[in-house]
């Protein structure tokens, strides 16, 4: 990832309502939400939601895809991970005791993974 895109992708994410938007996304999986479902789970009104979530997918941290009438929103989770990687790529510098604490949080997201459910 490049830097100025980690920047846009960390802006966006400095907004308590997109941080929230997007951290719903991403408990949600990969099939997302409808916009209007998504709305009502983190008490948005429909047009400061359309803002965030235009806010939140120019950064390349959500897609959206018509689905009949409906805009299925989801988190970009290559993206994401794109964004996590560029964070922890120089970590540690040979002290492996800095990142360590990481290990718990890395186990309990590949512990959600639906691959690792079946």
């Amino acid at each position: 990832m490049e830097t100025l895109s980690a920047i846009d992708a960390l802006g966006a994410l400095a907004h308590e309502g997109r941080l929230n938007i997007f951290r719903t996304l991403v408990r949600a999986g990969p099939e997302g939400m409808p916009a209007g479902k998504l709305g009502e789970a983190v008490g948005m009104v429909a047009s400061t939601l359309s803002n965030n979530l235009a806010i939140l997918t120019r950064s390349g941290l959500t897609t959206s895809a018509r689905d009949g009438r409906s805009i299925i929103y989801a988190a970009d989770y290559a993206h994401m991970t794109a964004l996590l990687a560029f964070l922890m790529e120089d970590c540690c510098q040979g002290s492996p005791d800095v990142c360590a604490p990481l290990g718990e949080v890395i186990s309990r997201a590949i512990c959600c993974s639906p691959a690792i459910r079946e």
